[in-house]
């Protein structure tokens, strides 16, 4: 079983018995994606899969707190927005804008000439550490630049 598996359930448990509802409805949500998640790949899940699936919660929850902005609901924007805190505690250190610069550029200087293939060669390099739409954003900035 994943090590970050073992520990999302060790911090339910701590959770469940501090009587911190909050924590555990969040906690037992994730866990029932990674279940479901197991389902579907027919094993256990490595630390990997559980990463994608705390990314997957975490931008759903980052699409929410855009639509209660927009709704004016400052309470339920407050309570997404502290859940996303709460499971990116979990996620591997992410990686900064320098390092994916020079990785896109390394992509560029190889032959990459648009968006598709730079995407193609970078994304794999930072599966798990960095979001997709920094990569992308950067990765436009770079062949704007060499156009």
């Amino acid at each position: 079983m994943s090590a970050l598996l073992v520990r999302l359930q060790a911090d339910l448990t701590t959770a469940r018995k501090a009587q911190d509802k909050p924590r555990t409805l969040l906690l037992g949500t994730i866990l029932a994606d990674i279940k479901n998640r197991k389902i579907e790949l027919r094993r256990d899940p490595t630390d990997e899969d559980v990463i994608e699936v705390l990314r997957k919660g975490i931008k759903r929850r980052r699409e929410s707190i855009e639509a209660y902005d927009k709704g004016n609901r400052a309470d339920l924007s407050a309570k997404e927005r502290a859940e996303v805190t709460a499971l990116e505690q979990y996620l591997p250190a992410q990686v900064g804008d320098d390092e994916i610069r020079a990785a896109v550029r390394a992509a560029i200087a190889a032959g990459a000439a648009n968006i598709g293939a730079v995407m193609g060669k970078v994304m794999p390099q930072f599966k798990g550490r960095a979001e997709g739409g920094t990569i992308n954003a950067i990765a436009r900035e770079e062949l704007a630049g060499r156009a």
